[in-house]
């Protein structure tokens, strides 16, 4: 029988697997480091799949914004992309922005098919002072931005 993929809050139980699957992302280049200190203090800002008592699948919110938040550190781990994951994560991350009120999602992304499937589109990047002013100022590829930002819309 196959397992069961259960998303849930990340508590802080979850920071060692959390750091793990972040930390083989960043390691490919494809993702931002997070500390293990970060974690611990972002932790209400994630949400996890688990199979088996496994963290497979990771994701986060943060408010960029009275009406914008980014989808941050979205990953499935090696063996469980393709199953749907990576989309039920998102799901649940656009309802809690949904939740919050708040009426626009981004997620800067080398993975726009998938966006587009969520309902995402691809959308120029200096739309967001937000983001720039956040986090792109202290990052490595600030000037040689590789990454495709994405939007949904909430109604």
């Amino acid at each position: 029988m196959p397992a069961v993929a259960v998303s849930r809050r990340a508590t802080l139980k979850d920071v060692e697997q959390l750091y793990l699957l972040i930390d083989d992302y960043a390691r490919k280049g494809i993702m931002l480091p997070r500390s293990r200190k970060a974690l611990e203090r972002l932790i209400d800002d994630f949400v996890v799949t688990e199979v088996d008592g496994t963290i497979v699948g990771c994701g986060s919110l943060c408010k960029l914004g009275d009406e914008l938040v980014e989808i941050r550190s979205l990953g499935i781990a090696e063996g469980y992309k393709g199953q749907g994951l990576g989309s039920m994560l998102v799901r649940q991350l656009v309802e809690e922005a949904r939740a919050l009120g708040i009426p626009k999602v981004m997620a800067l992304t080398y993975e726009v098919s998938f966006f587009l499937k969520s309902g995402f589109d691809v959308v120029e990047k200096n739309i967001f002072p937000e983001k720039v002013w956040t986090d792109c100022v202290n990052c490595a590829k600030q000037h040689a931005c590789d990454e495709i930002a994405v939007l949904k819309i909430l109604d």
